[in-house]
């Protein structure tokens, strides 16, 4: 351990443990994996030892698998970060990786005025493993949470660290269930580079343009869908989506910069789900790349439904976006300017 001046307090991390991959070890008996027990991290773990910091930590009481991830757990993660807010200096939330972009994106809306680093980080090995990829992201998403500067936290916002990089979480997906480099970021830069050094790129990190108290947002409205077109889809199943009990919006994943059918029969059903007040979203399928509608013919007619323009935003942080403001009970008159404004960094 570093030595500090015995005025100085060390960072306090508190780790919290939802479940996923990362917190399993192998039973070599048995072959099967079980849950780690976090609270014998540093005996497990013991170059944690070596980082300057305090490392506290809390489980969910019955860890899940990321694919029965729900609107619930993150409340549960967001209140957990709300309750030891002012104890803690930094957080790093351990979590499956298949749907930890939706997890981390949704808590990047639901923490408003964050000034604190939440980092989310996950493996694709088991902790325990020979070739685990757990070990680095687990101490390295650790020391970026202890990161401070001028007695301020470097990283205040909430961000995804794995395989070396540490990326803004709503700017996120998921792309590899093979490689160790399971996430990408493909219209934003990493924030922090892992090598021999961590490499800051200071120029993009997020920071609130307030002092504000933290809030917690903890209404979700689920009431939202993401649709994917492709060749072939038709009038029977559109009329029937947007025809849902309770649908509240839409996310419309177009293809390329925004293009979808020119079909009358596609832009009518639209039409009519816009008068009742269902938002609907335009967004890329395209892994990287921005919306830009007009630009060619087959989304103008998007263009002239004042459809609502997801930009360069990823589908993960556009239905977590959409499930936020519409837990805000965002006027309906507002709501196409708000959404299209960056809220968390999440967009250009």
């Amino acid at each position: 351990m570093k030595n500090r001046n015995s005025t100085e307090k060390k960072t306090k991390i508190l780790l919290i443990y939802t479940g996923g991959t990362i917190g399993m070890v192998k039973d070599y008996d048995t072959g099967a994996l079980k849950a780690f027990n976090f609270n014998k991290l540093i005996k497990n773990i013991p170059e944690l030892g070596q980082l300057d910091c305090t490392i506290d930590s809390v489980s969910f009481d019955i860890p899940i698998d990321s694919s029965d991830m729900n609107v619930e757990h993150w409340v549960n993660i967001a209140t957990l970060i709300e309750d030891h807010y002012d104890s803690h200096d930094g957080f790093v939330v351990l979590h499956g990786s298949d749907t930890m972009s939706y997890t981390s994106s949704a808590l990047s809306y639901m923490l408003e005025n964050l000034q604190k680093p939440v980092i989310f980080t996950g493996s694709q090995l088991p902790i325990g493993d020979l070739r685990t990829d757990a070990k680095e992201n687990l101490i390295t998403s650790i020391q970026i949470a202890a990161l401070r500067e001028d007695n301020k936290p470097v990283v205040q916002e909430v961000g995804l660290y794995f395989e070396y990089k540490l990326y803004r979480a709503n700017r996120t997906t998921k792309i590899n269930a093979e490689h160790f480099e399971a996430f990408a970021s493909l219209n934003y830069p990493a924030l922090i580079e892992s090598g021999v050094h961590l490499k800051v790129n200071r120029e993009y990190l997020f920071r609130a343009n307030s002092t504000k108290k933290l809030k917690v947002h903890k209404v979700m409205d689920q009431n939202v869908v993401i649709l994917k077109l492709f060749p072939g889809f038709n009038q029977t199943v559109l009329h029937s989506i947007l025809n849902s009990p309770n649908l509240k919006a839409v996310v419309l994943e177009t293809y390329g910069s925004g293009n979808a059918p020119t079909d009358e029969w596609f832009t009518l059903e639209l039409k009519k789900a816009m008068e009742r007040e269902i938002f609907i979203i335009n967004v890329t399928q395209c892994s990287g790349g921005s919306v830009l509608m007009g630009r060619y013919e087959t989304s103008k007619q998007l263009e002239r439904l004042q459809v609502i323009n997801g930009k360069d935003i990823t589908t993960e942080a556009a239905i977590t976006k959409l499930m936020y403001l519409l837990g805000n009970n965002i006027s309906p008159k507002l709501f196409k300017t708000i959404y299209e404004t960056s809220l968390r960094g999440e967009m250009q």
